[in-house]
C-alpha cells in the first residue's frame, strides 16, 4: 500500500520518514535522540511560578507546612520548593495538582487564575511540555492575626 493509500485507509495515521538519504546519522542533529523530563523538575517549576503570585501565603497542606518548617529547621535541610505540588509528566504532556494558602481579603478566584497563568507559562516555556490542567485546591486562608505555625525548637 502507497503511503497516500494508506493516510486515505487511516486518517489518523501520520506516515513520516526517519531517515535522510545522504546524510550520516539521518536528521538535523537536535532531534536525535530524546529528552525526557523528572515529575520532579516539573514541580519544582511549577512551586517556584505559584509561590510569586501575590495572595500566595504558602504551599501545601497545614501538616505538610508543620513537617517542612520542623525539617527547615534541621542543620543543612532546605525549603522545599516542591511542597503542595504533585506532577504528572508524560511524553509532551503535563497534568498539576497544587495545593496553595491564599492570604485573607484576596479574591481567591482571582489568586487561581494568575496561579495557573503563571504555571503554565513557567513550565511550558522551561520545559516545552504542553500543560493540559492546573488543579488548584485552596486549603486554608491565612488571617492578618494569625502567629506563624511554627514548632517549639527541641533545643535552646
Amino acid at each position: 500500500m502507497t503511503d497516500s493509500a494508506q493516510a486515505k485507509a487511516h486518517p489518523d495515521t501520520e506516515t513520516k520518514k526517519t531517515s535522510t538519504p545522504g546524510k550520516a546519522g539521518g536528521g538535523a542533529p537536535a532531534e536525535r535522540g530524546r529528552t525526557t523530563i523528572a515529575d520532579g523538575v516539573v514541580e519544582k517549576i511549577a512551586g517556584l511560578a505559584a509561590r510569586d503570585v501575590v495572595g500566595v501565603h504558602a504551599m501545601g497542606s497545614g501538616l505538610s507546612r508543620t513537617f517542612g518548617a520542623v525539617r527547615d529547621r534541621v542543620p543543612g535541610g532546605k525549603p522545599s520548593v516542591t511542597r503542595g505540588v504533585k506532577a504528572e509528566v508524560g511524553e509532551v504532556q503535563t497534568a498539576l495538582d497544587l495545593e496553595i494558602v491564599v492570604d485573607y481579603g484576596v479574591s481567591i478566584a482571582d489568586v487561581a487564575r494568575a496561579v495557573r497563568e503563571n504555571v503554565v507559562t513557567a513550565v511550558e516555556r522551561m520545559t516545552g511540555l504542553e500543560v493540559v490542567e492546573v488543579n488548584i485546591a485552596v486549603s486554608d486562608v491565612k488571617l492578618p492575626e494569625d502567629e506563624e505555625e511554627e514548632p517549639e525548637p527541641r533545643l535552646q
